[in-house]
């Protein structure tokens, strides 16, 4: 018997149980949409992270208080970063191009009888710049501002929508801690950061939050949060944070632990790179348990057929049938089985991975190999659990096959 009449044979067989074909393939066809579609998604993760990470502003560079190792020991109580340790990178660090020193604080902010609850940072004209935030309407402050501690603002696209609805802002007056600001422009919309939203902010003058809003009580200058940083490009990252550690620990007169932490938009990309990277192998590991438990059960129906099929087994080889058509013929049931389970699969995962792209966030996209992967493991899983049903097939005698029918 040829292979296309074992092809023919099988189809045959197969069609005449539709029923119990189908639910044969039900865990190659669940095991393919779920690898599919969790790869995806864990791709698509991956991608997203990676630009909320870019939306903070090209080849930034953050400097926090407290080492790593000083934060988990909890020890010695951690150095203020300052207004002037910014100035001190700005002027001696020749590998940066600008510097935001940033001072944050959640305050209740007020226009007539409209007030809510919002984000308030003192920050420098750089801000812009480092941080990559366009003004949408009116200006942004101005280092004179900074000099003279100007009571103005510049409001993210939300909290003015709160604030002012459909009113142009721009000249009007709203109050922070009860201290009266000048509204003097609004920025363009910025989106969320790892769900922190950055247009429900207001931005003033770094001198005016110090004096104003949160006071002064570090004793090395005018302490703020933290320090944004900007290298002149993607090639002198390292040497920024190279020469920005240097500096601060002679200004901090550090002999041996770092008080402070610089964290690149790298580090944070690998970190979180990482921790997606091994959730979608997670994710995907357990997808694939669905893969063996479909083999599985082509083993067990394929093992119930040759029970049924016993007399058609036995008369085959009366008149002539050899193992080894008897063999091929049930591996190749097999193997049809696996196969249209896993294209079946592989379309509602891909289907599925469009799905989620389109009303998430999330840029899922559907993966060439794991595509690729999901349909040569199902095939090769139909090969391998088909092989013991279709030995056992093989190897029926004939005359007790016949008896037995």
């Amino acid at each position: 018997m040829n292979i296309f009449e074992s092809i023919n044979m099988a189809v045959k067989t197969l069609t005449a149980n539709k029923l119990r074909s189908t639910l044969t393939m039900l865990g190659i066809i669940i095991g393919n949409a779920s690898v599919i579609a969790m790869v995806g998604v864990g791709q698509g993760a991956q991608r997203y992270a990676a630009e909320q990470f870019e939306s903070l502003g090209p080849n930034v560079l953050f400097i926090i208080p407290g080492s790593d190792e000083a934060n988990s020991r909890a020890a010695a109580p951690i150095r203020d970063l300052t207004l002037e340790d910014a100035e001190a990178i700005a002027s001696q660090v020749p590998t940066v191009s600008a510097v935001a020193p940033e001072l944050q604080g959640q305050q209740l902010i007020t226009y007539r009888n409209r007030r809510t609850n919002a984000g308030v940072t003192g920050t420098t004209p750089d801000f812009t710049i480092v941080r990559s935030f366009d003004v949408e309407r009116g200006r942004f402050f101005s280092d004179l501002d900074v000099q003279r501690s100007s009571r103005v603002v510049a409001l993210g696209s939300d909290l003015a929508r709160k604030l002012f609805g459909n009113t142009d802002p721009i000249g009007q007056q709203i109050r922070i801690r009860n201290v009266s600001f000048q509204v003097i422009g609004v920025m363009e919309s910025k989106g969320a950061f790892l769900g922190n939203n950055q247009d429900d902010v207001a931005l003033i003058p770094i001198s005016t939050m110090s004096s104003r809003i949160t006071g002064n009580d570090s004793p090395y200058g005018t302490a703020v949060t933290y320090i944004s940083t900007s290298a002149r490009d993607e090639a002198s990252i390292n040497a920024a944070q190279f020469q920005i550690r240097n500096l601060l620990r002679l200004r901090h007169k550090v002999v041996a632990e770092d008080s402070f932490t610089i964290r690149t938009q790298k580090d944070a990309l690998e970190i979180v790179g990482n921790v997606t990277g091994a959730l979608t192998l997670m994710l995907a590991a357990i997808a694939g348990i669905s893969l063996f438990v479909g083999g599985i059960g082509i083993m067990n129906i394929m093992l119930v057929s040759v029970r049924e099929r016993t007399q058609e087994i036995g008369l085959r080889k009366a008149i002539g049938a050899s193992q080894q058509d008897i063999l091929v013929q049930f591996m190749i049931e097999a193997i049809i089985l696996s196969a249209i389970g896993g294209i079946i699969g592989t379309g509602i995962g891909v289907a599925g991975v469009t799905l989620i792209g389109a009303v998430t966030p999330l840029q899922a996209g559907v993966s060439t190999i794991a595509v690729v992967l999901a349909v040569g493991v199902s095939g090769g899983i139909g090969l391998f659990f088909g092989v013991f049903p279709a030995r056992q097939a093989a190897k029926l005698d004939p005359i007790v096959a016949l008896r037995s029918a």
